[in-house]
């Protein structure tokens, strides 16, 4: 029972956190498919033992869990969504468009959310200077918001912008 509250409330956390929500609405898995597949990488890591998909579908969030045929049905589709999704970024790297500076601002945006992770954990590290580093980590959540709102329009990538 502890195990499911614990992943209950660490992915109840992650769907609250507002970056993964903009991120989540963005992504081309449902939120109910990133939580399946959350669940099904992450509940061993947290349990520390390997878990069975009866144990894993009593995970999600609903009151009862999911049976074991819906959980894995909902996790094939968030594999392949996610399969589909690296395959995108492999196939535009390919064909050069990377290089196009129409996707700078996409770039730009991915090493803010990564300074946005070093902040966060350096936060916990150094407890002298927190409240520096909780203002500076909320204006960087400030401005990664901001920019993954105008990039989460299909017309960013439009070369008039």
């Amino acid at each position: 029972m502890r195990l499911r509250e614990g992943v209950q409330r660490w992915l109840t956390g992650s769907f609250n956190d507002p970056i993964a929500r903009i991120l989540i609405e963005n992504s081309h898995l449902t939120k109910t498919q990133l939580e399946t597949f959350l669940i099904d990488i992450l509940a061993e890591n947290i349990s520390g033992k390997t878990l069975k998909y009866d144990d894993k579908s009593k995970l999600r969030l609903l009151k009862g869990g999911v049976s074991r045929g819906a959980f894995n049905r909902t996790l094939r589709q968030a594999r392949k969504n996610v399969v589909e999704s690296i395959y995108t970024v492999l196939l535009l790297g390919y064909l050069g468009v990377f290089e196009s500076t129409s996707l700078d601002p996409y770039l730009e945006v991915a090493n803010k959310l990564q300074n946005y992770i070093s902040a966060y954990r350096d936060i916990w590290k150094d407890k002298e200077s927190m409240s520096e580093q909780l203002r500076i980590m909320n204006m960087l959540r400030e401005e990664l918001e901001t920019s993954l709102q105008r990039l989460s329009k299909p017309k960013s990538l439009s070369k008039r912008l």
